[in-house]
């Protein structure tokens, strides 16, 4: 029948160089019926095997006879367009003289089940018709040790061959494949045995990333183009599932993949496992199912506030309890994360709503440039959410060299962002050129809008676009930083001086007769200068040095051997404490540094002769929040200038740069300052007081005013704002020692403090007699109350005991929505007992039922939430009893 093959033995005989051979034809039945036949020659030694498909038209079967140490072509005829096709089938070579019992290679052959054979399983294998004839009388031909083999291994190809002659057909076989199995039916939704016996698989993932949708808008996401899922880090996000059957929390595991880099590591937080939980937990990687609807499962996703920025690729991965072989779900659609400036515990929070809005999710702004005596403006595009925008900055990042893992680390991510933004070194965005000379790229002053230039560094993969100046590269990073999530302005600062051996000083030489000394003359005051303001804790530092950090992406000196800058903290800039890092002597230099005029002398030492000490640093500029206006923020950069604080500041400076001789040193440093606390410092609703020490270690008098100023504080070092100043006058006698009372009263900090209650003082001040420059900063918080806990009754194991809970408000104001939250493994489950407003001076008694239910020492821990009043908890110890 059509689409068959029949095999034919022995049918006769052909003249080669080794003699008279055998020849073998294959025949194959076409779809017409008609009968073809291919002579294939047989030797002593050959090999044959067969390939099968099922296929629409008809089946094909091949068989191949080759010579001793011959590689031959094998045909066959495809019954859909009569084509006659090749197959090359190399076949090992035997050496001459070797024995024809040698065994054949055994991963020559495969063994199959009818039902296996063909493209795809439980394809039928072709009907195969087989017939031979002996003449009477003839003698069998003897097989050989491989045809023995071969017809044992697969009879139904290898029948024993009886005839020499094909002309008359004495006996016909059909071979037909086994009919197949009937499928099983399905199970009944009702049948919830056979359910379970289904492996539990993940059919499809929604991200909800829609712009309108809970997850972006939550996300202040939903200005960003696309509709990729793009969450901020420390906060909530959900996900949609859909499962082959509901999920049973009995029998079945689930958990969420999600991997960035090239080479995703648990140990360095690229690859994280999201377990499934109860309850989620802060700062944490967890997940909760918070609906189920038959086969469709929410999950609710917390990420901790320090979690790697950048593209995520998420799975599901599902199994059963009983350990069996997980199977992974893969999604098609990437994760984007960000830092999160609304979120307390991500190092770049900013606590103003409005500034959050303007720093953040404001996509235009204002540049300044000119003179400080004729300021003009520009309008720039940031566009950090237009197309394209967030892929160029995540492209950014990928072309940097920090590693993925180095990505959760804010002061990271702006060092790496500054250098990339210029091309100097590393084939960064822009190209820099003051030349003049722009007429194979794009004048400076020609941009208006980092869109552009942002998509055409990306589509290029990575080529620097021509030309860029300073106020071009403020742009771009203000551009890159907000997009990421990381609040930033582009900053003017007028007179700005560039310093070039690290003096902290603008130097001007001359020579003997007055005249500039050019080749020393390396130091520059420009017009004006733009870089970047970004804003971020610093736990890198010392206290009180977040908030605001300088970046600069303009090429103009290299840091640790980059054409970079900072981010260096403002707050150092200010006061002089050049020795923090990134680069802040370079920026005090920027705003603060003196201009001194050299003289050579004839033996070739130079001398000062002139000091303007206001020649740099003038009307530094941004943007105001919420309007188009120009703000003043020199005051953030330095002192008023001329004061004492700011020539403290200067000459703090100096002593950390390459000419600490510039300015007269103490003749002594015999004058000590200290601060103390009585006890545990001073308490929460009452005057904040601190002592002050002073100590004269000469036998002469010392005099000195001391500059105070005390600032609350984020418990990430940023500084919140001033609450009091003021000078204090101190005269000592020789070896005196003195207390003076430093009080903060409760009418000044009231309203102001933040979560931890911390503040910082600092005190600075210059020994009139020996121009010694005094210092210090002490950080304090002011204590809250504590939980009293009393155990009430004998704790046993199931038997019901009590603990008493008093807590008495400190402040003279009541306190509103009160909550206690009690917990102790063992003892209690944890819940929240809702108490309300408590008055001021008020006292509050909570008495907790519970029964035990594990012997051995056990801590009952009660906290307080409240708006007004923070960290205030207690604990308990109770050693219960077994039954």
């Amino acid at each position: 029948m059509p689409g068959e093959h029949v095999q034919q033995m022995n049918p006769g005989w052909t003249r080669g160089q080794e003699g008279i051979r055998p020849l073998r034809f294959l025949c194959h039945v076409t779809s017409r019926g008609e009968l073809t036949r291919v002579p294939v020659a047989r030797t002593s030694w050959w090999e044959w095997g067969n390939s099968s498909r099922a296929e629409q038209g008809g089946a094909h079967w091949a068989e191949l006879g080759v010579e001793r140490g011959v590689s031959e072509a094998y045909k066959y005829s495809d019954p859909r367009t009569e084509r006659v096709k090749k197959k090359k089938v190399f076949v090992r070579r035997r050496n001459r003289g070797e024995s024809t019992k040698r065994k054949m290679p055994s991963e020559r052959l495969t063994v199959r089940g009818a039902s296996e054979v063909g493209r795809f399983p439980g394809a039928a294998p072709p009907t195969r018709v087989e017939f031979s004839i002996q003449k009477e009388g003839e003698k069998k031909q003897e097989d050989g040790s491989c045809r023995r083999w071969f017809r044992k291994m697969c009879p139904c190809c290898c029948k024993r061959q009886n005839s020499t002659s094909y002309d008359i057909t004495d006996k016909i076989e059909l071979v037909k494949p086994p009919a197949p199995e009937p499928a099983k039916p399905k199970p009944e939704n009702g049948e919830s045995k056979e359910m379970e016996e289904i492996k539990l698989s993940v059919r499809s993932v929604d991200q909800l990333s829609s712009k309108t949708g809970q997850n972006r808008q939550e996300h202040h996401t939903d200005l960003y183009h696309g509709d990729e899922l793009i969450i901020r880090r420390g906060q909530t996000f959900q996900i949609e599932l859909e499962l082959n059957r509901p999920f049973n929390a009995e029998t079945d595991k689930m958990h969420l993949d999600l991997k960035t880099g090239p080479l995703p590591m648990v140990s360095k937080g690229t690859h994280i496992i999201i377990p499934l939980v109860d309850h989620l937990e802060d700062e944490r990687w967890e997940a909760k199912i918070v609906e189920a609807n038959g086969t469709k499962v929410k999950l609710s996703v917390n990420s901790p506030a320090s979690a790697v920025i950048g593209l995520y690729g998420l799975s599901v991965v599902t199994c059963s309890i009983k350990g069996e072989a997980a199977t992974t779900y893969n999604t098609n659609k990437n994760i984007v994360m960000l830092f999160n400036p609304w979120c307390e515990e991500d190092t770049v929070f900013l606590d103003d709503e409005e500034e959050r809005k303007e720093y953040v999710l404001n996509d235009t702004g204002r540049i300044y440039y000119g003179t400080e005596k004729q300021i003009g403006a520009r309008t720039w595009n940031f566009g950090q959410f237009h197309e394209g925008i967030l892929d160029a900055c995540l492209f950014i990042l990928e072309k940097s060299d920090m590693p993925p893992s180095g990505r959760g680390d804010s002061v990271n991510v702006v060092r790496v962002i500054s250098a990339l933004i210029n091309a100097q070194d590393d084939y960064g965005v822009l190209v820099g050129n003051w030349s003049g000379k722009y007429s194979d790229g794009v004048s400076p002053s020609a941009w208006s809008s980092s869109v552009e230039i942002l998509r055409k560094y990306h589509s290029s993969s990575g080529t620097p676009v021509s030309y860029g100046q300073c106020w071009v590269f403020s742009g771009v990073t203000t551009t890159v930083l907000r997009c990421l999530g990381i609040p930033a302005r582009s900053v003017t600062n007028f007179q700005s001086a560039h310093d070039t051996d690290v003096s902290l000083t603008t130097d001007v030489y001359f020579d003997e007769d007055a005249e500039p000394i050019d080749y020393l003359n390396s130091d520059s005051v420009w017009n004006f200068h733009v870089w970047n303001d970004c804003w971020m804790a610093r736990p890198d530092l010392p206290p009180g040095h977040g908030g605001w950090q300088a970046v600069d992406s303009t090429p103009q000196e290299t840091s640790q051997g980059t054409f970079r800058c900072g981010p260096a903290s403002v707050n150092a800039i200010r006061s002089g404490q050049v020795y923090l890092k990134h680069d802040t002597p370079f920026v005090f230099a920027e705003v603060n540094s003196d201009k001194i005029y050299w003289k050579r002398n004839l033996d070739g030492t130079f001398d000062q002769f002139h000091i303007e000490k206001k020649a740099v640093g003038h009307c530094i500029s941004t943007k105001a929040v919420g309007s188009d206006e120009r703000a003043d923020i020199t005051h953030l950069y330095k002192h008023q200038e001329g004061s004492e604080e700011e020539r403290f500041a200067v000459e703090t400076a100096s002593r950390y740069g390459s000419k600490p001789e510039v300015y007269s040193t103490p003749m002594a440093e015999d004058v000590v300052v200290e601060v103390k606390m009585e006890g545990e410092g001073p308490r929460m609703g009452t005057d904040a007081k601190l002592s002050i020490l002073v100590k004269n270690l000469s036998s002469q008098p010392r005099q000195t005013t001391l500059h105070s100023q005390v600032a609350v504080m984020y418990y990430t070092g940023v500084l919140k704002g001033a609450l009091k100043k003021e000078q204090i006058p101190v005269e000592l006698l020789p070896n005196e020692e003195k207390n003076i009372e430093w009080v903060l009263p409760y009418q000044q900090y009231q309203n102001e403090l933040m979560d931890q209650a911390a503040l910082m003082l600092t005190l600075s001040g210059r020994v009139s007699e020996t121009q010694q420059l005094l210092a210090n900063q002490t950080s304090f918080r002011l204590r809250t109350p504590d939980l009293n806990i009393t155990p009430l009754g004998e704790a046993v194991v199931g038997k019901e005991m009590a603990a008493k809970i008093t807590f008495t408000n400190p402040l003279p104001r009541s306190l509103k929505d009160v909550v206690f939250r009690v917990e102790g493994l063992g003892l209690q489950k944890g819940h929240e007992v809702v108490v309300g407003d408590v008055s001021g001076h008020s006292t509050v008694t909570l008495t907790e039922h519970f029964i035990p239910t594990q012997p051995g020492p056990r801590k009952l821990v009660a906290s307080l939430d409240c708006k007004q009043l923070t960290q205030v908890h207690g604990v308990a110890d109770i050693v219960v009893l077994d039954k």
